[in-house]
């Protein structure tokens, strides 16, 4: 990844002011020539933590948490540096530089964003009109409020659906493939990746839409194939084909560094205590939606060593709740053995282990 430029840093703590920063997030209380307040980062009845608009750092007493502007938006915000510089310049109206990049590689990152997002609001769009996919919904007890938050979508059968709203022209087409929205067959046709599945948007650290994950409503339709496109059908039969069919890896999206509402949970910033991690993502949805808003969700794929510090960088307490079956305990497994290695004081890791048959969503 590209470094950013230590003079890029200065200026933009220069520009901003962490008194501003800090008290969009934490009510702060005028103290002589500091401001004062409760400690985000630790429970207390009185306030000790300080903040110092000369010096500009902040300061807790009681926890010992300091630091700068892009600090505080780490901590608080459960960030990554490059994301807290691009959070602090984002409200200061900068441009990140960065050495060795290329110009012309940032402005394809923008215009895959910008596809993605295109394509979420298409599929939320596309639920609205299909019956059966609401009443899929319905069926799983998911609220329309939870429809909205986890923007859930829907990706109609046929094989051009998406491409006949979203594409046009050649690099058109090519920018909906490069974000995984699209595959080719052998005579290099292209179709719809998704068909006929419920859409769940993967979100970034920053809230931006990098992926799908797809999931088949019903196996008992027969299995189809467009004769005239050659393309493969989305075969629904049971036993046949992937229940989940997430996006392929992209220039934006790598499974095994991404996790299902890590967005979502870190919107609780200050009260996170701990984070719960379940296999699937209606698994983590259904948890949400009944009182528990620290879930996640591995994306279908082993629990990785990437996993693992994102999530100890989140919170100190992570529970694994697998599935209840010899899948589910082999997953287990594998969480166990990439969590070890990172284990240290501070930080503790916990295996809850369901009925067998169970999952988190049915209990």
């Amino acid at each position: 990844m590209p470094r950013i430029p230590d003079r890029f840093i200065d200026e933009l703590l220069a520009r901003v002011d962490i008194v501003e920063v800090i008290e969009r997030r934490v009510p702060l209380k005028k103290a002589g020539r500091e401001w004062t307040a409760c400690c985000p980062f630790h429970n207390e009845r009185s306030p000790s933590f300080f903040v110092s608009p000369q010096k500009q750092f902040f300061h807790c007493f009681g926890c010992g948490a300091h630091g700068s502007a892009i600090k505080f938006l780490m901590d608080y915000e459960r960030l990554e540096f490059p994301d807290a510089v691009e959070e602090l310049a984002r409200t200061a109206g900068m441009e990140v530089p960065r050495e060795g990049g290329s110009e012309h590689a940032r402005d394809d990152f923008g215009e895959l964003y910008a596809v993605l997002e295109e394509a979420a609001c298409w599929f939320q769009r596309e639920l609205t009109q299909s019956p059966a996919a609401q009443a899929y919904c319905t069926q799983r007890g998911l609220s329309a409020d939870t429809l909205q938050r986890f923007r859930i979508g829907w990706a109609p059968p046929g094989w051009d659906g998406l491409q006949r709203a979203l594409g046009g022209n050649a690099a058109r087409m090519q920018l909906l493939e490069q974000a995984g929205l699209l595959a080719s067959n052998e005579q290099a046709r292209r179709y719809d990746r998704f068909r006929e599945r419920l859409m769940i948007p993967i979100l970034d650290r920053r809230g931006r839409v990098i992926a799908f994950g797809g999931r088949v409503i019903s196996s008992a339709h027969p299995a189809r194939k467009d004769q005239q496109a050659g393309i493969p059908a989305r075969t629904v039969q049971p036993g046949d084909g992937p229940k989940y069919l997430n996006s392929p890896e992209t220039a934006l999206f790598h499974k095994g560094r991404e996790l299902f509402a890590l967005w979502q949970v870190r919107q609780l910033a200050g009260t996170l205590q701990r984070i719960v991690v379940v296999e699937g993502y209606l698994d983590a949805i259904a948890l949400h939606q009944h009182g528990l808003p620290q879930a996640v969700a591995t994306l279908g794929t082993a629990t990785t060593p990437e996993h693992t510090e994102m999530l100890f960088r989140a919170t100190p307490d992570v529970v694994f709740c697998f599935d209840g079956d010899r899948a589910g305990r082999g997953a287990a497994w594998r969480a166990l053995e990439a969590t070890l290695p990172r284990l240290r004081d501070g930080r503790q890791a916990y295996f809850l282990f369901l009925p067998e048959g169970e999952d988190p969503d049915s209990l």
